[in-house]
């Protein structure tokens, strides 16, 4: 229509309206509330706001688009691409100018609520709307007739400017103010923590000038064995740097229990605890952002998730209600405080967010884990097992969501095994066991090479072998069952039985020789009948533990698992079916994922949104205790045997044929695969 103004359309988001000649194609994108991005609020510095036009006729939209459509390529973009690069036809938002009807597309990095790409492809997306942005500002001079101070001007500016709520600040940004306005014409960088429920908005930092840095934060996870951290760009969701330690409590007891029990009956107990965690913390923070190469005050959120013994530790409240029924929470909400309130040593003004408990000892890394893989919004029936020495469980579906804590213990991080050790280099990772002639080989974390390769003896000179960590435990035991070196009840067959002098005498039982480096002055590892009641321990308790929900959704089988965990992550699928760890099911159905406890903090830091999505989910998740329910014990008994002693696994049946021995403490008695027995001549 003759005279009307020219019409813009943004894709992706097909949002469309019409501007004067003239308009900064900036300005019309955030009129219409498109999602495009800016930090020096339009002065051509900070190119986040690069976009694609198109030309040509678009029927979709009704329009024909010129080649004049924008004002043409001008010195500012011109001066930003000779120095920086930019994709050929990309143009800067705050440079072109409307002259005609177009067709602008944003490309994702330019959105300021931009994907963060994906840890696989089953995963959900991680939205960038960090708690923390910068914002590029002028500040008025001072002025005669104008009685404000600095900070007031400064706080008018970035309304005006970025149409922010009316952001706050401390003393130290008040001591900061007038120096950084003298260095650069008052043109000023403001990192802005965007407020929560808890906190208004705040400007955490200044810089002089135009800021062409970043901030951080960091997104960790407190298990009970080890501690994991992600340090994570908070404008591009980048991690650029990870790490972990061992949970420096463990000196006060290896499970969570032993710790409460501590706390309760030493003087200051909870307080020795609380400072343990929080100096590891210190330690780690100190390590990961020098792994970053970057400022440690740079670091102004972060996000935690723990179980809720650990939660409470952290926060320094007293645990003891968590060691007996009911198992009452200080609150099960999510807190939101400084971090110097916990003596974290990040920028002064960091602020820290804890995600919710669901409930009991189901904490927030199980709201995590929710947050992470979404079991409400799946379409078919999903058991999620997040593996440590506490493991969390949920199951359900769209419909409902059942979650329980299950006391595993250490025995899967290698804890409370003969030559068990975390894994790093130097440790038995990978087994296989030749059913026939019962011989071990072996990968060794930190070699690609199999221990009856040529090479590997090289590979593996710098390391050594030291023991075996948890995913070696799995696989030696099942690799064991699988070639009737165990049997159903745990017992390992003497060297008559099994037809192999690796089976040794050792005490009252027998154990199996994995590996002898005496000789190189190395380790002797081998698998012991105290090592396969520790993981016979943890994994009925693992299996009892998601029976249990199984029983209260009324279903005898899931569709599909999710095995999470940073052990998890590395058990083999058809080992785990064979002990009997997880319910009998496909194994392309079974998906290992990582730590989703740590990937949930994660979500939680990057995108404030889902702080509140995560709160209203935990409200939702119907938590089952296990140490009240009868079943839970009869589960355990039953799931105590290898594979079980009164479940069958069909779908694993149809895949591994388990022999059918029995070895007697004490005689020289076994079954052959047929089932039939023969008597052999009694011990001495």
């Amino acid at each position: 229509m003759a005279g009307e103004n020219p019409l813009v359309v943004f894709t992706p988001s097909g949002k469309r309206g019409r501007f004067p000649v003239g308009t900064p194609v900036l300005d019309a994108a955030r009129a219409l509330g498109v999602d495009l991005d800016s930090v020096c609020g339009g002065r051509g510095i900070c190119s986040k706001c690069q976009i694609t036009p198109s030309y040509g006729k678009f029927p979709k939209h009704g329009v024909t688009v010129g080649r004049n459509a924008l004002t043409e390529w001008n010195t500012v973009e011109e001066r930003f691409k000779s120095r920086r690069g930019m994709i050929d036809g990309r143009r800067l938002g705050c440079q072109a100018r409307v002259q005609g009807d177009a067709v602008i597309d944003v490309p994702p990095e330019s959105q300021v609520h931009k994907q963060v790409i994906r840890k696989r492809v089953e995963a959900r997306d991680i939205v960038l709307n960090p708690s923390t942005r910068l914002f590029f500002v002028e500040v008025p001079e001072p002025d005669m007739h104008d009685p404000g101070g600095d900070m007031e001007r400064l706080v008018t500016a970035l309304c005006r400017q970025y149409s922010l709520p009316h952001p706050g600040a401390d003393l130290r940004t008040l001591q900061m103010l007038q120096p950084v306005l003298r260095k650069n014409d008052r043109k000023v960088t403001c990192a802005i923590h965007m407020g929560d429920a808890a906190v208004s908005p705040r400007i955490m930092a200044i810089w002089p000038g135009f800021y062409e840095g970043s901030v951080y934060g960091v997104a960790v996870d407190i298990g009970s064995t080890t501690i994991a951290a992600h340090l994570c760009d908070l404008q591009s969701g980048e991690v650029v740097a990870s790490s972990g330690l061992m949970n420096p409590q463990i000196r006060f007891g290896e499970d969570l229990m032993s710790r409460v029990s501590y706390s309760m009956m030493n003087r200051n107990g909870a307080e020795k605890l609380t400072n343990a965690v929080r100096e590891g913390m210190n330690a780690l923070f100190v390590h990961i952002a020098s792994e970053a190469q970057i400022d440690r005050e740079l670091i102004v959120d972060a996000v935690f998730v723990c179980n809720p013994v650990m939660h409470h530790l952290l926060l320094g409240i007293d645990p003891s209600e968590l060691g007996q029924a009911p198992f009452a929470l200080a609150t099960s909400d999510s807190v939101s405080m400084r971090a110097a309130a916990l003596g974290l040593n990040l920028h002064p003004a960091a602020r820290v967010y804890l995600l919710p408990c669901v409930a009991g000892h189901v904490g927030a890394d199980a709201a995590a884990v929710a947050l992470s893989e979404a079991p409400d919004k799946s379409e078919d029936l999903v058991l999620v097992v997040d593996i440590g020495t506490n493991a969390e469980i949920l199951l359900g579906n769209r419909d409902k969501v059942l979650a329980c804590s299950s006391p595993t213990g250490p025995a899967f991080e290698g804890a409370q095994i003969s030559g068990g050790q975390r894994a790093a280099p130097g440790a038995i990772e990978r087994v296989e066991i030749d059913p026939i002639s019962k011989e071990p080989r072996f990968r060794v974390i930190g070699s690609d090479l199999w221990s009856d390769e040529e090479g590997f003896s090289a590979s593996i000179l710098k390391s050594g072998i030291t023991g075996i960590c948890g995913s070696g435990i799995i696989e030696v035991v099942a690799e064991m069952r699988m070639a009737g070196i165990l049997d159903k009840r745990g017992l390992i067959g003497s060297p008559k039985q099994t037809g192999t002098v690796r089976c040794f005498a050792d005490g009252r039982t027998y154990s199996y020789l994995l590996w002898d480096g005496t000789a190189e002055g190395g380790p002797k590892v081998a698998v012991t009948n105290p090592d396969i009641r520790a993981i016979q321990m943890a994994k009925a308790a693992l299996y009892a533990g998601a029976r249990l929900l199984m029983d209260k959704m009324q279903v005898e089988t899931v569709d599909r698992i999710v095995l999470a965990g940073a052990f998890g992550a590395h058990i083999s699928i058809k080992h785990a079916m064979v002990l009997g760890m997880i319910p009998d099911c496909p194994f392309d159905k079974v998906t290992s994922v990582g730590n989703a406890a740590g990937t949930g903090a994660r979500i939680a830091l990057l995108n404030v949104d889902a702080r509140k999505e995560v709160e209203q989910t935990v409200r939702r998740i119907h938590k089952i205790e296990t140490a009240i329910e009868p079943r839970f014990q009869e589960h355990f008994v039953n799931a105590s045997a290898i594979p079980n002693s009164v479940e069958r696994f069909p779908i694993l049946e149809s895949v591994v044929q388990l022999p059918q021995v029995s070895f007697n403490a004490g005689t020289d008695t076994a079954a052959d695969s047929r089932g039939g027995r023969r008597r052999c001549r009694t011990r001495a």
